[in-house]
Formats: structure tokens, C-alpha cells, sequence
């Protein structure tokens, strides 16, 4: 039997996807960077349909967020199972204590997992784990050569996964498939046919990003470059065309003997924007000659990929929150931390209760915010607000957010005259715009955001008046390609007051779906 998969499968900014196989289950762990819970968790029968199942890093105390950038945070995780045992590698930058590479494990991906096992000894990013045939363990990285710009190497050393120990000699793999490869990175190596294979990616993650290959007959080299590579990238299609930025690669066998690969790619939209980030995408692999070729025949990401698996799918995700469930759900994000002072969903039930906390999404800090993925290129979100501001500088309302010096706020609070307003303001490279703003009267109302490509319209709903935009905001400087960084759009609850206050907002339900048509 054959499944279809509709890339991209994981829509939204799930990137740097690391998959693993354990019987006739299929793991995926991605990037989260700054945003918590962190290093989400997704599970599949077919490949072609995912279901969330958790996160790696999901309870304070595991590591700290406090004061990482919009895009520093957790960089690419590896996930792999050995002896009964899930384990996960990862990098993290920034923040105000630990940093660098680490270790987590679980018997069950869905449940608890360690507290990190710091690896001092493994230098550079992207770390990433192979077990071989013979039960030996290693562990890879990148790091950067010194006095380059982008020049760097893949290291290998022996690894023991019970203590986070490394062993034996540090080995150079490779150091990029052409004489002037910059940031061959993302390692992964595989057993095939008698050969070593070392799958990376190069280029960077923007347009010139791609998938290169290098292979041995020894597991410490030396690797020779594939003649062919990249074997898989879209920078050669131009600049017009929508699907770019492919690479970052792991690949996954089946129990038939199948194999695929999934890979990160960005959809442009408006011009040469891609608001929803680095998607994960799935490609059917081949091997020819001792080298793997992605989609043969075709050579690049297509919209559907054939699965040699019967189809599996998953319950679809509810479209409506009622916030009735003791803990946010897989799919909301805080930032920079678990929060627990700037949210309660048990203070009144069946609501979302957001305190007013100081912190805005300007800074680099834990806000009273809640998000959760752009997911498509016309979407529409819509939350029940019921927030009264008691003074100057309260507000709470709705979020649309970049990073901190990218993003919109859709908000009730008060004017200088004592009555109330709806306002939008659009936060572009740091400065506050006004681009609409509404008369409200106390009491719930509706908050919402529709969009249309690059064209984001907000809108409030209040008897007896009915629906109102409040304004529509040009969403390009909502991309990486303006803001800068590798995350995409996240939308949902926010809420501000000055330092002191007691006030909170309460949301009684949030509902996002792909637009109408």
C-alpha cells in the first residue's frame, strides 16, 4: 500500500528535522529556539501524517531561556534510539547559564525526559549521534575554523550515551562538499551497503542552502565527496521560484526497506518572504552507486511524495481552544521560559488567564505571552477577550510576532480621556506605529486576525455592533528575510501592565484554522 504525503508535512516553523524509526514508529524532533516548551516531538505511522507527542525540554528547572534572542535558544536537535533507549542531542546558545552542546534521554518520547548531561568536551553546534552495527557509539559536531567567516569542519570522537563521556581521538571528517564551502554543518551518519555515509548541510539557511554527501569505508575516514553534490538543493531554480532554502537533511529506513528523508524548506509568498519559517518537508531517497538521490527523476522537493507505508492518519487537531484542560496544549508556546507567574488556566475555569505582567515582546524576557505557529499562507485566529484596563499602560489583546523588534499587537486599553480603545500598532525594526485604532465599550469582545498572503487585517467583534477591522498590516517585515533570525510567525494571547499592577486578562477560547475561501 501507498500513502500520499502533502508537503509540507509538518507545517509552520518546525525546522532542522532529526527522524528516527523504532519498530513500525517514526519519531521527529525540530528546533525551537527561544520558545518553551522547547525541542517539539512529533510521532507517525506512514510519514505522511504526524501527530504532536510532546517536548524534550518541558519543565523549568531542565535548562534556562532567561534573556536568549529571538532566534538563540535550541539549535538542531538529533534524535536517535539505541539499546531500548531514546537519545537527543542538541545545542544551546545564550542564556544565562549553561551553554553549549548537551544530552537528554527517555525511554518514551512522550514522556518524561532527563535533565541535560552538559558535554564541555564537544566543541562548536549541531551535535549529532551515531550508534554502529558493533554497539559502539560516537558523537559529531561542527565548529568553526578559526580566522574564517562560515569556513568550518565536522568532528567526530567516541561516546558513551550513560555518562555523556567522550573517548578517543578527535577526528576531522569533512569540511564541505566544494573548495569554498561555508557552514557545512547538521551532520548525520548512516550505515549502507558497506559504506559510511555523512549527510550535511551547506551553504546556510537561507537561498544558497543545500543537502551534500561524503562517504567511507571507515567509520573515522577518510570521506571522499560525492562528484555530484549537492545532491539536493533548490538554488539553482532562481529567485522567483516559491520553495527555497532546501536543506538539512536526516534520513530514515523503513521495515520494507524504503527509504526517506526529511528536509527543510522555506515557502515564499509576497515577493521573496516566507513568514511561516523553515517547514519540514519529506523526500523519497534512493541509493545508486553507494549515494543516496533525493526524489530521483526529479531532483528537488515536490508537493506530494509517495510513502510505500498504509496510511496512518491522526485525529485532526481541534480548531477551537476552550482552555478546559489543566495545562496548555502541545501546540501553544511560551517564550523564553515555563512562565508560571504570567499565566493560570485554573484561577477561573475554562478560561486563559494572563497576569499583566511588566515584560512586553520587545524585550528579551518572559512576557505574558502565549503562541502558537503560523501554519498557512491565508489563515484566520480569533480569541473571546473579556479585559477591563484600570489604568494608563494596561492592555491585552492579541499578538502576531517575529521577534522583539518585529511584531504587532492588536489591544484593549485605555486612552487619556478614561474611555477605552482597541489599538493596533505595528512594531517594525524597533519602532511603534499606530496603524488603527477603535472605540470599545467595557465587556467582551472578539479579537481577531485574518490573513490573505502578505496582507494581515485585524478585527474586533462587540455587541451590538458587529464585526470592524481596525486596520490591515503589510506582513513582510513579519519574514526572517527583514527581521533577521531562522523562526517564523507565532500568533496568540498577550497582555502588559506597569510594574506593581494586580490586573489580568482572561481569554475564553482562541480558534485559528486555514482561511475560507
Amino acid at each position: 500500500m501507498t500513502v500520499t504525503a502533502h508537503n509540507p508535512v509538518l507545517p509552520g516553523c518546525f525546522p532542522d528535522p532529526s527522524v528516527c524509526r523504532v519498530g513500525q514508529d517514526y519519531y521527529l524532533a525540530s528546533s525551537s529556539f527561544a520558545y518553551f516548551p522547547g525541542i517539539p516531538l512529533h510521532h507517525s505511522r506512514d510519514l505522511a501524517h504526524w501527530r504532536p507527542i510532546g517536548h524534550a525540554i518541558d519543565r523549568e528547572g531542565q535548562l534556562d531561556l532567561r534573556g536568549v534572542r529571538a532566534s538563540g535558544g535550541l539549535y538542531a536537535p538529533t534524535l536517535r534510539h539505541a539499546a531500548g533507549r531514546f537519545h537527543l542531542v542538541c545545542t544551546l546558545i545564550g542564556g544565562p547559564g549553561a551553554a553549549g552542546n548537551f544530552l537528554v534521554s527517555a525511554d518514551d518520547p512522550a514522556g518524561d525526559w532527563s535533565d541535560p548531561v552538559w558535554l564541555p568536551d564537544a566543541p562548536g553546534f549541531d551535535p549529532s549521534l551515531f550508534f554502529d552495527d558493533d554497539g559502539s557509539a560516537y558523537l559529531l559536531g561542527t565548529r568553526l575554523l578559526p580566522g574564517t567567516d562560515g569556513r568550518t569542519e565536522v568532528w567526530m570522537r567516541g561516546f558513551d550515551v550513560a555518562t555523556g563521556a567522550l573517548s578517543g581521538p578527535d577526528r576531522v571528517l569533512f569540511r564541505g562538499a566544494l573548495v569554498d564551502a561555508r557552514w557545512a554543518e547538521g551532520p548525520h551518519l548512516y550505515r549502507h551497503d558497506g559504506w559510511y555515509v555523512l549527510l550535511l548541510a551547506e551553504g546556510g539557511t537561507e537561498y544558497e542552502h543545500a543537502v551534500t554527501v561524503a562517504r567511507s569505508r571507515q567509520v573515522e575516514g577518510p570521506y571522499e565527496n560525492h562528484p555530484g553534490n549537492p545532491v539536493l538543493t533548490h538554488r539553482h531554480l532562481g529567485l522567483s521560484y516559491p520553495l527555497s532554502g532546501v536543506g538539512h537533511a536526516d534520513l530514515v529506513r523503513t521495515p520494507g526497506g524504503d527509504w526517506y528523508a526529511t528536509v527543510l524548506a522555506s515557502r515564499m509568498y509576497g515577493g521573496r518572504y516566507a513568514n511561516l519559517g523553515r517547514e519540514t518537508h519529506l523526500a523519497r531517497v534512493v541509493w545508486e552507486q553507494g549515494w543516496p538521490v533525493f526524489n530521483p527523476g526529479v531532483g528537488l522537493l515536490t508537493e506530494h511524495t509517495g510513502v510505500a507505508l498504509p496510511a496512518h492518519p491522526w485525529p485532526a487537531a481541534e480548531a477551537v481552544d476552550d482552555f478546559d484542560a489543566p495545562v496548555l496544549g502541545a501546540g501553544w508556546n511560551l517564550l523564553r521560559g515555563a512562565a508560571a507567574d504570567a499565566y493560570s488556566l485554573t484561577e477561573r475555569p475554562g478560561h486563559l488567564r494572563l497576569r499583566l505582567l511588566p515584560q512586553t515582546l520587545a524585550e528579551q524576557s518572559t512576557p505574558a505571552f502565549a503562541g502558537r505557529r503560523q501554519q498557512h499562507i491565508d489563515f484566520a485566529a480569533e480569541t473571546a477577550l473579556d479585559f477591563r484596563p484600570a489604568g494608563p499602560g494596561e492592555c491585552a489583546g492579541l499578538a502576531v510576532v517575529q521577534s522583539p523588534g518585529h511584531h504587532v499587537t492588536l489591544t484593549v486599553t485605555a486612552r487619556a480621556d478614561g474611555g477605552t480603545v482597541v489599538r493596533l500598532t505595528e512594531r517594525n525594526a524597533g519602532t511603534d506605529t499606530v496603524r488603527g485604532e477603535l472605540p470599545v465599550r467595557p465587556g467582551p469582545l472578539r479579537l481577531g486576525v485574518r490573513a490573505r498572503g502578505q496582507d494581515y487585517t485585524f478585527s474586533c467583534t462587540q455587541s451590538p455592533d458587529g464585526s470592524r477591522d481596525v486596520g490591515t498590516v503589510d506582513g513582510r517585515f513579519l519574514s526572517s528575510q527583514v527581521a533577521g533570525g531562522f523562526t517564523g510567525v507565532y500568533l496568540g494571547p498577550y497582555a502588559t501592565g506597569p510594574a506593581g499592577g494586580t490586573g489580568h486578562a482572561d481569554y475564553d477560547w482562541f480558534r485559528y484554522g486555514p482561511a475560507a475561501h
